[in-house]
């Protein structure tokens, strides 16, 4: 299947990113961060979007407010970056642009990074920053946890954490190649289509991040969680990542604990494809699909 001549831009530009990383396999993690911040140039700003900086939780927080936003209805969005990279600024525009397809506006939340502070930090931070929208008055059936790839993952664990906590279930979830394989053992980590997130890579990251936790513990990997209660949940792949055995098994398991599930896998696209919103048209279909499945989830 052709793709569109952004989707190869993007292709090309993870490439690049796993030539530095072969080049140089101790690169240092300020380096390993500036590389990762070159990917928000794969994004297009969203028109009639307003943000503003704020404190939820005690930690540094954004909103994303479309001016076509339904009153009461919001995005919990937490961001990528492999639990080590990246920042409430990077996935702005992507949040953004998923919140004015559902008629929402979206709490982005910039969590703490590993390795300065490791799992479950980043879990603490998104549950903290749950109980202030539940605390400023939005209802939990109208909120949506949702991220892409590392985000994908802590959105899922924030909801097995609150759980855990006794807090009220938000009403979906959406996981954009969601991180539900961190060591690399499935076998679509061996299918050679993926441009960047390749074994060597996940582990990488996996192990800044868990500093010595097991990989596969229902919080660090919420594909093991019992997933039986989940909210309505939408994930998808690219049909070419390495995650995409992860997001099908995670969707089976779902569904097989009762759960509404809808998943999305992508021909010939990569990981965290929706990384082009507004710029190539196989993310912004896709985040239209993702809106319209949250208007419907999210209504009153």
């Amino acid at each position: 299947m052709s793709t569109s001549p952004e989707s190869h831009a993007l292709r090309e530009h993870l490439v690049a990113m796993a030539a530095r990383f072969e080049a140089d396999p101790d690169m240092g993690l300020d380096s390993m961060r500036e590389m990762f911040d070159t990917l928000q140039d794969r994004q297009a700003e969203p028109t009639d979007v307003t943000y503003e900086e704020v404190t939820a939780g005690d930690r540094p927080a954004m909103w994303a407010r479309p001016l076509s936003a339904v009153a009461g209805r919001v995005v919990l969005y937490t961001h990528a970056g492999g639990y080590i990279a990246h920042d409430m600024n990077t996935s702005r525009k992507l949040a953004g642009h998923l919140a004015k397809a559902a008629g929402a506006v979206a709490l982005i939340p910039d969590y703490r990074l590993a390795p300065e502070h490791p799992f479950p930090a980043a879990i603490d931070d998104a549950v903290s920053a749950y109980r202030h929208l539940l605390d400023a008055g939005y209802q939990p059936h109208r909120i949506a946890f949702a991220g892409e790839s590392a985000g994908g993952n802590l959105a899922a664990a924030a909801l097995v954490k609150a759980r855990q906590l006794g807090l009220p279930l938000p009403g979906a979830y959406v996981g954009l190649s969601p991180w539900f394989d961190l060591l690399g053992e499935l076998p679509s980590f061996d299918s050679g289509t993926d441009a960047f997130l390749v074994r060597p890579v996940s582990q990488l990251m996996a192990g800044m991040y868990l500093a010595g936790h097991d990989a596969n513990e229902p919080l660090a990997n919420p594909r093991f969680a019992d997933l039986k209660g989940f909210p309505p949940s939408y994930v998808t792949a690219g049909a070419d990542e390495s995650l995409v055995d992860a997001v099908t098994d995670f969707s089976e398991r779902a569904r097989a604990a009762g759960v509404d599930v809808t998943i999305e896998v992508a021909p010939g696209m990569q990981h965290a494809f929706q990384w082009m919103a507004g710029r190539a048209p196989e993310a912004d279909q896709s985040i239209s699909r993702i809106g319209g499945w949250l208007r419907t989830r999210l209504a009153s």
